[in-house]
């Protein structure tokens, strides 16, 4: 009985002591980070330019989604009583999506309405390409990050394998095991930055779905006005 209990302190004491070297030698996140290897230096770049990207376009949506609610009922008060000019200076002056395309509308008023027509598409192609600017270079962030980590998982698999290789006798599984896991890292970085850049992408795309959708609303309203004019 003593000689059970004696074996059953050992094994406490034992596994106690595993704990504490095992406390002793957790790693943080910046030192994961850091043991990633050199793969790590283009997902750090691609993750900062998913966020310059991101922050830019949603500071841009923003402004751009700023035309007053009434614009239009301004405008067309304007209109109807001659004050074309007035009206202009009015839509130039919020400088938005909305408001250019209703601005050229008013500069060609006098035109045919199928050439007012055209001038209001063809401005709304150029505010709807400025607003999905850089959206495909997220979109590729969001591809790229993933295939990136994988690929510094392989080279990191492959480097391990080599030191492994280069053992002379019994292998320790501390250098198998510090081999996957930092190769490991690469992989689990890629993804995080790819879901960052693909959830971000998707929000921006919604928010400039948004904003096409009111520009065509708009247009469609001016022009019902200028035929009602």
């Amino acid at each position: 009985m003593t000689l059970l209990q004696t074996l059953s302190v050992d094994s406490l004491s034992t596994a106690d002591s595993l704990a504490l070297e095992a406390t002793k030698e957790n790693i943080g996140l910046l030192d994961l980070l850091i043991k990633g290897g050199y793969m790590m230096i283009p997902l750090y770049l691609l993750f900062v330019l998913a966020i310059f990207i991101f922050v830019q376009k949603l500071l841009t949506l923003k402004k751009a989604a700023k035309t007053p609610a009434h614009l239009l009922d301004q405008v067309k008060v304007l209109v109807q009583s001659g004050q074309i000019e007035k009206a202009k200076a009015l839509c130039m002056g919020e400088n938005t999506p909305v408001a250019n395309m209703i601005s050229k509308g008013i500069e060609r008023i006098g035109s045919p309405l199928k050439n007012i027509e055209v001038s209001i598409e063809n401005v709304g192609k150029i505010e709807i390409y400025k607003l999905e600017k850089n959206l495909g270079l997220l979109a590729t962030v969001a591809g790229a990050a993933p295939m990136i980590g994988f690929l510094g998982t392989v080279t990191g698999m492959i480097q391990a394998f080599i030191s492994i290789a280069q053992e002379e006798g019994m292998v320790s599984p501390k250098l198998l095991s510090m081999g996957i896991y930092e190769a490991m890292i690469t992989t689990a970085t890629g993804l995080v930055v790819g879901i960052i850049a693909y959830l971000g992408y998707n929000y921006l795309v919604t928010q400039v779905s948004k904003l096409v959708h009111n520009m065509e609303y708009t247009s469609i309203e001016f022009i019902d006005l200028l035929q009602d004019k």
